[in-house]
């Protein structure tokens, strides 16, 4: 029988043995942690750190339904669904600077007229602080960018309402309840599409359900997201995906031709997906420098007296956060979470 040739010392593909692999610098290799954020195993090492030891499992499946467009976008109804929440003044800060400010959570679904303008903001979900600017809703609520594409002819027309989702820990609420109340508004309204845009990782994975279950009757969805290993995990039909900190996945605060060029992307994604699990990359990047991407629960150089701190204040909102919970559905069992 022939024997294999043996390898010689050139064709040997032994990373142990190269010599060449020292200096990268002439190869143009991205710095190695410019790659999209591992929002899952962040938010868990960081609540595992504050000394919850129940770690959030997110939602998972592997099969995935996908709807595609009935009709050409140009003839199409679209809407969008949101987490943000309405303005409330009376709930403490929620602007530029604002903390995690859970009293101005929402529990129940909402719905807004398109035709009219809206403060909406963000400061009762978990985003990046430090890198999203909180006044300017362009940059998580796309209406003023879907408006343009309705006048341009690229969208047919806005659905008469837009829709807010609760970002509810609870992922049998959000299938049970939230999601077939959103279905039920946009079947009322005869939507053909629509644009979803989470913020906060939670957020994230309540959208990506809204977006199955949306499909599963009929309405083509398309994801705008910033955390990519949350949607993808859950599976969805369409993602765009814009490696942007969260609170910024409508596109970049204050640059309208940031956030038109991301809707349209959006927009192309959902007429042009083969199928199920279909992830577009956008290629706008935030800043030529990613070292943002290590500023979001990051428990480098922390204390044993920051976590403990940490620990306080985030017990102090679940507090209020289940108070109003509970003010808004009556008691219901615990959300599967410690966070």
């Amino acid at each position: 029988m022939p024997q294999p040739e043996r390898a010689g010392p050139a064709d040997r593909d032994d990373l142990g043995d190269r010599d060449d692999l020292g200096d990268r610098d002439d190869l143009e290799f991205a710095p190695p942690d410019d790659a999209p954020i591992d929002y899952i195993r962040r938010t868990r090492d960081w609540y595992l750190a504050l000394g919850y030891d129940n770690p959030y499992v997110y939602a998972h499946y592997l099969h995935v339904p996908f709807q595609p467009l009935r009709k050409p976008l140009a003839r199409s109804r679209v809407t969008i669904v949101t987490t943000a929440a309405p303005y409330q003044p009376d709930k403490g800060p929620q602007g530029n600077g604002a903390p995690y400010n859970a009293a101005a959570k929402f529990y129940r679904v909402y719905s807004g007229d398109t035709a009219r303008d809206h403060d909406l903001r963000i400061a009762h979900v978990g985003i990046d602080r430090r890198h999203a600017d909180l006044d300017d809703s362009g940059a998580w609520f796309p209406l003023p960018a879907l408006r343009a594409a309705v006048r341009a002819g690229r969208v047919g027309e806005l659905a008469p309402r837009f829709h807010g989702a609760p970002t509810n820990r609870s992922q049998r609420h959000t299938i049970d309840v939230d999601a077939p109340e959103i279905l039920a508004r946009c079947q009322e309204d005869g939507v053909d599409a629509a644009v979803l845009v989470p913020n906060c990782p939670v957020c994230h994975q309540t959208l990506s359900l809204v977006a199955r279950h949306l499909e599963r009757n009929g309405i083509a969805t398309v994801v705008m997201g910033a955390a990519k290993d949350i949607v993808e995990h859950c599976g969805v039909p369409r993602l765009l995906f814009s490696d942007f900190p969260l609170g910024n996945a409508a596109g970049r605060p204050r640059d309208p031709e940031s956030q038109a060029v991301t809707l349209e992307l959006a927009l192309r994604l959902l007429e042009s997906a083969p199928g199920p699990r279909t992830t577009m990359q956008s290629p706008l990047r935030w800043s030529a420098d990613a070292s943002w991407k290590r500023d979001y629960r990051n428990l480098e150089g922390l204390t044993a007296a920051d976590l403990a701190r940490l620990r306080a204040e985030n017990d102090r909102e679940k507090e209020i956060a289940q108070a109003l919970r509970d003010a808004a559905l009556g008691a219901e069992p615990a959300a599967e979470t410690a966070q």
